[in-house]
């Protein structure tokens, strides 16, 4: 993993960490995976409902057993296992301390993103469908904001998520807000790819 380009993406709810991975692999030939979507997966095969406390639970469990940054390992066995190279490797979502550090172990660089609590909802109203996550993400404003308060700080031990712990330790911060993919895309290759 020492010669590839890894880029740790975390950020509040809706911020854009997904698109930002997609535009990194669409745009610049970056391998994008979603450790979001290996708990969603680790949920249905367990017949557990995919919400947000399951996910919670299931990445704590796999923090307490393999250690912080279990996440990011299992992202880069999968990356590893591929047969097709890529300029680099982007994971998102980071929602632990453990796994900022681990992407700085590895030479990585970890990106906050952000943007106004409204427009991050509307977003994730908009695309809910679009993303498959309809039932998931079906949440009022005061749920969303409830929701994302109790992952910002640590609600146990260390295995638990501490969000804010990843913004602190973050290289850099864009506040998403731009009015199109491709205005993103342009910050992303002049702040992110230098």
């Amino acid at each position: 993993m020492n010669e590839t380009k890894i880029i740790g993406i975390s950020g509040t709810n809706g911020s854009g960490k997904d698109t930002v991975g997609l535009l990194l692999a669409e745009k610049f030939g970056y391998y994008f995976i979603s450790v979001t979507d290996l708990l969603r997966a680790e949920a249905r095969h367990r017949g557990l409902p995919v919400e947000r406390e399951a996910l919670r639970t299931i990445s704590a469990e796999w923090r307490r057993e393999q250690g912080l940054g279990v996440l990011v390992n299992k992202a880069i066995e999968h990356y590893n296992e591929l047969p097709e190279k890529y300029n680099g490797l982007a994971i998102a979502s980071l929602r632990n301390p453990g796994e900022a550090d681990r992407v700085h172990e590895l030479g990585g660089t970890v990106l906050w993103l952000d943007a106004d609590p409204r427009v991050r909802y509307d977003r994730i109203q908009a695309n809910a469908s679009a993303r498959d996550r309809a039932e998931e993400d079906n949440k009022t404003f005061e749920q969303f904001l409830a929701e994302e308060e109790a992952e910002m700080h640590a609600s146990g031990d260390s295995a638990t998520l501490d969000m804010a712990a990843v913004k602190e330790r973050s290289d850099l911060t864009l506040v998403n807000e731009f009015a199109n993919r491709e205005q993103l895309a342009d910050k992303l290759e002049a702040t992110i790819l230098v």
